[in-house]
């Protein structure tokens, strides 16, 4: 595979507002800046979307480079029939199942992945947030928040896993979410509520043992109630 010849990066401050069909014709003949804009504007979801099937975000990361390898090393085939977004994360999804085939040494697909699987993966999944923290403890609970959720969705099962992170995360429509995974709309919302209802079965079984440390009351303080009651029942009557 030829690499692409990208010259010396050149200052354009308006090239963050070009569409994609605008920076497309400018990646075609190597331009960096356009480059560049198209990999800051869909790495978010390439990530996710890799790391839906991956679960390991260093392996997520790989697949994600080398979807982008190929993806501008192949763009003169990109006729713009399809959205920029939709060919990039079709290529991303293609790598990581790639992956994940060779690993499995067979040519297993998403549609027949075991949904038994529990392979342990990576820990974080990145979700966004339109709140900026205001303090410390805020940061905490948001990243503790964050950990749990990042767990559960982990422990879906591989095509549970892929459908869940395309809608709910990605926000994409059924039909589209679907569409990406090749499978029909039914079964893509089949997939989606099991997925859904495996979540909060999970989220609730971590949140039942935390319960029980809620207001805790012991060590000193447990002491130095005892002491007052003592004390309060020495008090003549």
């Amino acid at each position: 595979m030829a690499a692409i010849p990208v010259p010396v990066a050149r200052h354009r401050q308006h090239i963050s507002t070009l569409s994609d069909a605008e920076l497309v014709p400018l990646a075609k003949q190597g331009d960096e800046p356009a480059i560049r804009a198209i990999v800051q504007r869909h790495n978010q979801r390439l990530f996710r979307t890799a790391r839906a099937v991956i679960r390991n975000d260093g392996e997520a990361e790989d697949v994600v480079q080398a979807a982008y390898v190929k993806a501008f090393t192949n763009l003169a085939t990109f006729r713009g029939e399809a959205e920029l977004s939709t060919w990039l994360t079709r290529i991303t999804l293609n790598e990581a199942l790639g992956r994940v085939r060779r690993q499995k040494k067979n040519t297993t697909t998403l549609e027949e992945i075991d949904m038994q699987t529990t392979s342990p993966g990576g820990e974080v999944l990145q979700f966004p947030s339109s709140l900026s923290a205001t303090d410390p403890e805020t940061e905490l609970s948001r990243s503790q928040a964050r950990q749990l959720l990042e767990h559960a969705v982990d422990e879906l099962p591989d095509e549970f896993r892929a459908i869940f992170v395309l809608r709910d995360v990605e926000g994409m429509s059924t039909e589209e979410a679907a569409s990406y995974l090749r499978i029909r709309p039914e079964t893509a919302k089949t997939r989606l509520h099991r997925a859904r209802k495996m979540m909060r079965q999970s989220i609730e079984k971590r949140l039942s043992g935390a319960f029980q440390a809620l207001f805790p009351f012991d060590g000193a303080r447990c002491a130095s109630m005892a002491d007052r009651v003592i004390a309060a029942l020495r008090q003549p009557s």
